[in-house]
Formats: structure tokens, sequence, C-alpha cells
């Protein structure tokens, strides 16, 4: 399932390295030795959760479906112009930010207003529908984030022990 995800992902135009950047440029300033490459493992450990992998599948099959003009109106025109005031794309993508604590909802929350790296791609994007996939990617790299900043903190601690 999780290379089902990856493929998914990597078929909308989003890499793994993509998202790993974001979580390290959410990082990097509390951890300075923090690597991409860790960042990396980190939203590859993310993807192995199954409501993760559920909640992208879902999320990009809505997109898709709308670009297919498959979903009804007046759905389709709130999904394709990404009314601000919809917020289902934000809850669900909030799921996956949440599986790491606290932490993941305020990145989250920073991400969703700066789309940041390919977030902003998607989200300008002119061909594809990817209402649900700006916020995914921000949900993963929030949840990608918050690993590595628990990660930290319980080497910090046993530092200190």
């Amino acid at each position: 399932m999780k290379e089902i995800v990856i493929k998914s992902l990597k078929d909308r135009g989003v890499k793994i390295k993509d998202i790993a950047k974001i979580a390290y440029d959410l990082q990097v300033p509390y951890n300075p030795d923090l690597t991409l490459d860790e960042c990396i493992i980190s939203v590859e450990k993310v993807f192995e959760k199954r409501e993760v992998q559920y909640t992208i599948l879902t999320g990009i099959a809505l997109d898709k479906l709308t670009e297919d003009g498959v979903v009804e109106e007046p759905l389709s025109s709130i999904i394709e112009t990404d009314e601000p005031l919809y917020g289902i794309d934000e809850s669900l993508a909030m799921t996956i930010a949440n599986i790491y604590g606290t932490i993941g909802i305020t990145s989250f929350g920073y991400l969703d207003k700066n789309k940041v790296g390919i977030m902003e791609e998607l989200d300008s994007s002119k061909d594809n529908v990817n209402t649900f996939l700006d916020d995914i990617v921000a949900g993963i790299a929030s949840a990608a984030s918050a690993r590595l900043a628990h990660h930290h903190r319980n080497q910090e601690q046993a530092d200190i022990s």
C-alpha cells in the first residue's frame, strides 16, 4: 500500500524529497544538525501509517474526480476553486498532521497559510485540481516534522541522563 501511495503522489507531481524539504525547513531552526536524509526517512515513516495512506488516496481521488467532471455541482465548483470556507480539505489533511501530536497541527496551520515549496506549485496549478493535495502535502510534512521534533527531544533528554 505504501508503494501505491508514493506512486499516486508522484503521478500528481509530488516526490518524497519535495515533502522532506518542507519538513527540513520546519525543523532545522530547532535542530541545526538535521539532514535532509533524516527528513526523507521521517516522511517515509509517516507513509507507513495506514490512516495516512487512506487519507492520501482519498484526497487524490477527490481532486481527480473533480478534474474529470464526475463531482456534481455545486461541490465541483467549490473544490475546483478551493473555496476558502470549504475547509474539508484542511480537515482531512489535519488527520495526518495530528498523528504525532499538536505540534503537527501548529506546523500545518503555518504551511496552509504560507504554501511553501511544492505546495505553492500545487496550489497555483492551472492544469490540475489540487485542492486536497496541497493540504495533504502540508499534513505529511507537518507530521514528519513533528516526528523529528519528538525524536530530537528524546535524544536531548537521553543526553542529559
